[in-house]
């Protein structure tokens, strides 16, 4: 941790906040003992918070000859996330491999099944652990936290069959707790929202297509362009782009004028229709349109409309 993190705790006046500091401090530091205890490590490393931290502390406790970070590209992973863990990588002296991962090939995949992440993740965990053998690396690893194991994760099944531990959850990091320990640190993503991979954003049972997923990282690269901050998804539903905001920024993004920009930037995509989900985000919500009234998705002539 930074000295300037370890000092902000201390002159901090909130005792709750000093109390979950020391219980995230002696949570990592039975991470750093099983780290130890499995003497090398390959993580698999997209630049989220979880993952990112990991790194941090993975070859702070390994260093940087037992120790390896691998980024999986293809066209389901945001080129914003992949920029974000190259430079988190430099900053913290990562060392850093990237492999081209393939789900988009795999029919089964690409079909968008709901349990479509254990293709992909089976696609990604197949080539990382030959690489951890090839390279005398003890133990795969990812960035999977406590929290995580209350959700449908279909893809934590390919990295079980495969071998790959998930240390955080197994030693009981909550999301929060991983964020304060980043804040600590110093690590930028402390306060990154949540970004799955972009075939998050299609229908269960719409196919996952190259140009699908071209279309939302273009829409969402452009409404962070405009100053949307913090969780926002772009949900393709075939000419019709489905925008969720956090709720702080979806008031901000309901003034008309602002509206207006927002509807061209998602047009300039290729979406035909923008529509601003006045639910606001909501993780998970990938498979609704039918279930999506009028009040909810503002109708024409009310403002944000699909335009």
């Amino acid at each position: 941790m930074t000295i300037d993190g370890l000092d902000s705790i201390a002159r901090s006046d909130d005792a709750p906040e000093r109390a979950a500091a020391g219980v995230a401090r002696q949570k990592e530091h039975r991470l750093q003992s099983w780290l130890r205890a499995r003497g090398s490590a390959l993580l698999g490393f997209s630049g989220g918070v979880d993952s990112a931290y990991l790194a941090c502390v993975g070859v702070e406790t390994l260093g940087a000859h037992r120790f390896l970070a691998v980024i999986g590209r293809s066209a389901s992973y945001p080129a914003e996330q992949w920029e974000g863990a190259r430079a988190i990588a430099r900053q913290f002296a990562i060392p850093v491999l990237e492999t081209p991962t393939e789900e988009l090939d795999d029919p089964r995949y690409a079909a968008n099944p709901t349990n479509r992440c254990y293709f992909c993740k089976s696609e990604l965990w197949r080539r990382l652990v030959p690489m951890a053998r090839e390279r005398g690396l003890a133990a795969v690893i990812d960035g999977t936290n406590a929290d995580d194991l209350a959700d449908y994760r279909p893809g934590a099944q390919a990295a079980r069959e495969l071998g790959v531990e998930s240390p955080l959850a197994e030693l009981g990091f909550t999301k929060a707790e991983v964020r304060l320990l980043s804040r600590l640190r110093g690590i930028p993503t402390w306060q990154q929202p949540s970004s799955p991979c972009l075939s998050s954003r299609i229908p269960y049972g719409t196919a996952v297509t190259p140009e699908r997923l071209r279309a939302v990282e273009l829409a969402e690269r452009a409404l962070r362009a405009l100053g949307v901050r913090g969780d926002l998804r772009v949900r393709y539903h075939d000419e019709l782009a489905r925008v969720e905001l956090g709720r702080d920024q979806l008031a901000l993004w309901l003034a008309p004028e602002r509206y207006a920009t927002l509807r061209e930037a998602v047009r300039g995509a290729g979406f035909a229709r923008v529509a601003l989900d006045l639910r606001g985000f909501r993780s998970g919500s990938l498979n609704v349109l039918g279930g999506v009234s009028l009040p909810v998705i503002a109708a024409a002539g009310a403002g944000p409309s699909e335009g």
